[in-house]
């Protein structure tokens, strides 16, 4: 293992038959340009915007979609198609945050516990389970309620919630690993728990962990949508989809496009996450095809 993690060329060849395998999947295929898309759409969002996403125009209220606003106008006078460009930021801010909080903790968590066991493993378990025991929107409301409203908040919320099912993954992990020879040798050699579990599990528990993460992207843009829909998530004027979807259902009987258009998008991405970490799940196990 250790030879195959120090090169950097197998490492190369193996992301490039990753990348190979998922776009022979025309679902997996299909979440990976998403999510490019996404992603370069964020990276080039005022390049791509016509126009200004805060500007108010109030003499072009509620507009539907035409050649001059694809996606038509809300009630201030913003463009729509705008505002969801520059939401994409937004997405793949949160996006990229919880899963550098959520990735290491629960990997931490999780490959500690199952190695060491004990009352330690039952105690961080325990915690876990408490997590687990609330819907995932139900205790990011809890959260935001004690931190307060707001994006940052939010996004640590949404961190605090996702958390533990990555742990209990790493811990299965882990339970099956520690026993192994290499692990044994690893002791004898004098090797610390430490270096056993930051060298030899953690490696053996990243491509499950980075499964399960890709998949909680789904759940996390529905979090931080739903809280953003309640007024506890991102603030206006930031054109995040939720808090988009808010303002716009007081019009939206009349005006089906305000709530239409992001919630689209809020759709497209989270289909495109859950089919992305399907095909990764495929693709880093051959055994679950």
């Amino acid at each position: 293992m250790s030879g195959y993690r120090s090169n950097p060329n197998s490492a190369f060849r193996r992301f490039l038959a990753i990348i190979r395998e998922l776009l022979d999947s025309p679902t997996s295929a299909f979440g990976l340009v998403v999510v490019t898309i996404l992603l370069l759409t964020a990276i080039v969002a005022p390049l791509l915007a016509p126009y200004d996403p805060n500007v108010v125009d109030l003499g072009n209220t509620l507009k539907p979609p035409s050649s001059e606003h694809w996606f038509g106008t809300d009630e201030l006078g913003r463009d729509i198609m705008s505002r969801i460009i520059h939401g994409t930021r937004i997405s793949l801010t949160i996006i990229t945050i919880v899963s550098v909080i959520v990735g290491p903790i629960g990997l931490l968590v999780g490959t500690t516990a199952g190695y060491f066991g004990g009352w330690y493993d039952t105690v961080m378990m325990r915690i876990t389970d408490i997590f687990l025991s609330f819907p995932s929107l139900i205790l990011s409301l809890a959260f935001v309620a004690a931190l307060g409203a707001g994006l940052e908040n939010a996004i640590i919320a949404i961190g605090l919630t996702t958390w533990p099912p990555i742990a209990r993954l790493a811990r299965a992990e882990t339970l099956t690993f520690r026993g192994a020879d290499y692990i044994s040798a690893s002791r004898m050699q004098g090797a610390s728990a430490l270096r056993i579990i930051v060298k030899s599990i953690m490696p053996m528990c990243l491509p499950s962990v980075l499964v399960r993460v890709t998949l909680s992207m789904a759940t996390v843009i529905l979090t931080a949508a739903g809280l953003g829909f309640l007024g506890l998530g991102a603030q206006p004027p930031l054109p995040e989809w939720g808090a988009m979807i808010a303002t716009g259902r007081r019009y939206m009987l009349d005006n089906w496009w305000l709530v239409a258009f992001p919630g689209g998008a809020i759709l497209l991405v989270s289909l495109a996450f859950n089919l992305l970490g399907d095909g990764l799940r495929d693709a880093l196990d051959p055994k679950q095809r």
